[in-house]
């Protein structure tokens, strides 16, 4: 029986569309091709996730790979990319509805340090059953180990949980190990369709 619905962050919860933040500080698409490539798409943003450097530190070593004229909008996008991280249309009540229904929540992102400045924007982090986040213990979806560390941090069964996110290789990862899951494509009434259909199906 399904108890526990692990929810990923990103593109779950909050949107992460860095197309925001290049648009606002950009104008030409040449010019936002190279932040997105080297700042978006580059190590430094796995190494922030990590959590081997802070947000704001990802500048120093991004700017050796972008043209100097272009400092300027990269800090920018350095510094304020979240502004685009805001709930999810349905998150919330999708979230509300699960809990009055007495499911167990919990949080398991890929995020850097900056989570804890911009997730409130969603709920306090006392809404939540549990939240893991990769930057505090080096690890990021879809590796074995995070999923096995939320798993013993909260005492979990692989049998009574359910694993929400929107990327096909996260889901598979928590399938590994049991966690019954769904790649998540902005329909909440398709993850509540699914976990009723296992709950009948189990019954």
């Amino acid at each position: 029986m399904i108890k526990n619905i692990i929810l990923d962050m990103g593109n779950v919860l909050l949107n992460y569309d860095p197309e925001v933040c290049l648009n606002q500080f950009l104008n030409c698409e040449e010019d936002r091709a190279v932040i997105r490539r080297e700042l978006f798409e580059g190590p430094q943003w796995a190494e922030g996730d990590l959590g081997y450097i802070k947000d704001a530190e990802r500048f120093d070593e991004v700017s050796k790979r972008v043209p100097e004229r272009l400092h300027g909008a990269l800090r920018k996008c350095v510094l304020e990319w979240m502004m685009c991280m805001w709930p999810v249309a349905g998150a919330r009540e999708f979230c509300d509805d699960v809990k009055r229904a007495g499911y167990q929540l919990y949080v398991l992102s890929n995020a850097s340090d900056a989570f804890y400045d911009y997730f409130p924007r969603f709920a306090p982090f006392t809404y939540f059953d549990g939240i893991v986040v990769s930057c505090d213990i080096h690890m990021l979806k879809p590796e074995p180990g995070i999923y096995r560390y939320l798993l013993d941090k909260y005492r979990l069964s692989v049998q009574e949980c359910f694993f929400v996110d929107d990327r096909k290789e996260n889901v598979e990862g928590a399938g590994k190990l049991g966690i019954r899951g769904i790649v998540f494509d902005g329909e909440y009434e398709k993850v509540k369709d699914t976990i009723l259909k296992i709950t009948g199906d189990e019954q």
